[in-house]
């Protein structure tokens, strides 16, 4: 088989990890598939940069000076517990001296501006792949495999300028990966790419916003006209409701691309739902499987839903960290553009909405927004709508959450709703609002947080998960 094979932070947060995921990779390897690895920042590295860039506008040299220290010698300890070889160790130890240099520049130079742009930023945060590849590819080197590392860059994704939620321009970014990756890739040597970058036209790094090593991983994969792209994660596979939530919660086997995309868009963080939609575009299916449990077949996604008429419901998740907004006032009645103005606003604040709902008399919108993005939003609102005869309140509230039921069975089948809300009405859970789209993959509603868990617990008992 041809592969893409993607491991997140979780699975590389030491050397004995990196050790592992380098010997799943031989072993596949051995049998005659050809790979190419995607690797993302070892588990905690790039929320440590983006806190290591910010205090360095400050200009405080000795924290940036322990904070590049601590990052030295964390890679070069799992350095060492990854590779047994000296001359292979001695190689992977220089390549990470060169790099922690280079950052040590780069942090020295935003001291120096005494400001973090959203160019500057995305250079330093791409630090964390870039020493993850160093080590696991010299990993693999001591396990006796043909591996050469790359810059997301040099083997050939080309994005737009949009520094932090970089789009790749996939015909120039096609075209290059085959340039450059092809002829390694069918050479048998297993090119171990930088996850979450890219370079713009001009050569400058981006970054493809969080989780942007899944999206990477199904780039190469649309280029390289993979088999599958595997996603190596600390879970077996999607599951049925998250487990800190759920106990009961079972490992899904099959899923189609718009049940995922649902459930990643609704809180379940297993892949980016940019990744699954240009896996979904390309025709290649993508495989999350547990790096700790390498005899779980994980949870397959393909372009076709599997309905079973026992199995209308295959996921619940819970969103928190959510607000809901609501505009309200009698003379929004029958006055055109309201909706447009309010979105309007939230937009050009760049805040994303979640959830909406407005009722058929259009005395009032409500909607939901992440809680970090509430104050700007109704600061906004505020000064855009009140006073001027339409709108009389704009009223936050924080204490929500979003539960959704997905299931591509749901379309069709009549009850649904109809089980969903008993459920939740058993559990003596208030609803607050309701939002369920044409396609009737999912119905969300919100509830206050202090109920999200018994409301997942309901419905998670209601439709009786049996995968």
């Amino acid at each position: 088989m041809r592969l893409v094979m993607k491991f997140g932070g979780t699975s590389l947060g030491a050397g004995s990890e990196i050790r592992c995921a380098a010997s799943t990779v031989r072993n596949y390897s051995q049998q005659r598939n050809k790979i190419v690895v995607v690797v993302s920042a070892m588990s905690g590295v790039t929320d440590k940069l983006i806190e290591a860039a910010a205090e360095a506008t400050l200009r405080n040299r000795d924290s940036t000076r322990l904070f590049l220290k601590n990052l030295e010698e964390r890679h070069a300890q799992a350095s060492r517990d990854a590779i047994i070889s000296s001359e292979i160790l001695d190689q992977t130890l220089a390549s990470l001296n060169e790099q922690i240099a280079e950052l040590e520049n780069v942090l020295i130079g935003i001291g120096y501006l005494g400001e973090l742009t959203s160019r500057s930023k995305d250079y330093a945060i791409s630090f964390g792949e870039k020493l993850s590849t160093i080590v696991i590819a010299g990993a693999l080197k001591d396990l006796g495999l043909r591996a050469e590392y790359f810059l997301g860059g040099q083997c050939g994704i080309v994005t737009d300028n949009c520094f932090g939620e970089a789009k790749p321009l996939m015909n120039i970014t096609k075209q290059q990966v085959k340039e450059k990756l092809a002829p390694i890739f069918e050479a048998g040597v297993i090119a171990v790419v930088t996850g979450f970058t890219g370079t713009t036209q001009e050569g400058q790094t981006t970054t493809l916003g969080r989780d942007g090593s899944d999206y990477t991983a199904t780039i190469l994969g649309a280029a390289l006209q993979v088999d599958e792209v595997w996603i190596w994660k600390d879970i077996d596979g999607l599951m049925t409701a998250d487990p800190k939530v759920e106990p009961s919660a079972k490992t899904i086997p099959l899923l189609s691309f718009p049940e995922a995309m649902e459930m990643a868009y609704f809180g379940a963080k297993a892949i980016q739902a940019k990744a699954l939609e240009l896996a979904w575009e390309s025709g290649i299916p993508i495989r999350v499987k547990n790096t700790f449990n390498l005899d779980g077949s994980g949870t397959l996604i393909v372009e076709k839903p599997q309905v079973r008429s026992e199995r209308v419901v295959k996921a619940v998740t819970m969103i928190n960290n959510v607000a809901l907004i609501t505009v309200s006032g009698g003379g929004m009645v029958g006055v055109p553009g309201i909706a447009a103005k309010v979105f309007s606003v939230i937009g050009e604040k760049n805040i994303n909405v979640l959830m909406i709902s407005q009722g058929s008399s259009e005395a009032n919108i409500s909607f939901i927004i992440p809680r970090s993005g509430l104050e700007n939003a109704v600061n906004a609102l505020e000064l855009s709508l009140l006073g001027k005869g339409f709108v009389k309140e704009v009223t936050p509230e924080t204490k929500v959450c979003i539960v959704t039921v997905v299931g591509a069975g749901m379309k069709g089948t009549p009850g649904v709703a109809a089980r969903v809300f008993k459920a939740i009405a058993n559990q003596g859970v208030n609803i607050r609002m309701i939002a369920q789209g044409s396609s009737e993959l999912s119905i969300s509603f919100v509830v206050e947080d202090s109920d999200g868990i018994k409301a997942v617990r309901a419905l998670h008992e209601e439709f009786r998960f049996n995968c």
